[in-house]
């Protein structure tokens, strides 16, 4: 069995910003895998982070980007239980993270903060494109409900923040993104509400709560 030294548990907490005590218990548990370890801690942060979902978050932050260029800005709005967390650095942090990740609209512009806000009129009209899609290419009935599910899931990453992957990092979504400040902060916090501008388009569309 690899020995555990302190260099191990300090790189690992530099990394994951868990405490001492996890990141030892991961290493032994992973045997001193770092990689695996990492994941051990994700995962109990993320069934933490869940734990605190329901809990009320009244304070925050409205940040504004500009992208550089200035052609395109976001306001966003993200929620978080107390004030003091409001100024934590790490919390700032994501704000500008997500208002920056709105702002290069990759994979595409987001239209809602999370697929529960997706208008059931417009899953519908997405659903019968996607059957006839599949209809005209020659499959059966039950085949093609399960393509267009499939092709939903597909819709709501490309179109709903906290589904779509994170700019910074493809291989996290947004979603998990705050899932794991939430683990790191240990308070509840929610995206509510954004808005993108861009030069010469319309009046920018609000998504979240003001819809």
């Amino acid at each position: 069995m690899t020995a555990i030294t302190a260099e191990m548990v300090r790189k690992l907490r530099e990394e994951t910003g868990a405490g001492m005590m996890e990141c030892k218990s991961a290493l032994v548990e992973s045997q001193g895998d770092a990689e695996k370890a990492r994941e051990l801690l994700r995962k109990k942060g993320l069934a933490a982070a869940a734990k605190k979902a329901g809990r009320s978050a009244s304070e925050g932050l409205v940040h504004a980007y500009i992208h550089p260029g200035g052609r395109v800005g976001v306001l966003v709005e993200v929620n978080c239980e107390t004030d003091f967390v409001a100024r934590n650095p790490d919390f700032q942090a994501l704000v500008k993270d997500i208002a920056m990740h709105i702002a290069a609209g990759s994979p595409a512009v987001p239209l809602y903060v999370s697929k529960d806000e997706v208008p059931a009129d417009v899953l519908d009209k997405e659903r019968e494109i996607y059957k006839a899609q599949a209809a005209a290419a020659g499959k059966p009935a039950n085949v093609q409900e399960k393509i267009a599910e499939g092709k939903l899931k597909e819709y709501y990453q490309s179109f709903c923040l906290l589904e779509q992957p994170f700019i910074k990092e493809p291989k996290q979504t947004v979603g998990q993104l705050v899932q794991e400040k939430i683990a790191l902060i240990k308070e509840n916090m929610v995206v509510r509400r954004f808005v993108r501008f861009k030069l010469g388009d319309a009046a920018g569309q609000p998504a979240g709560d003001e819809q």
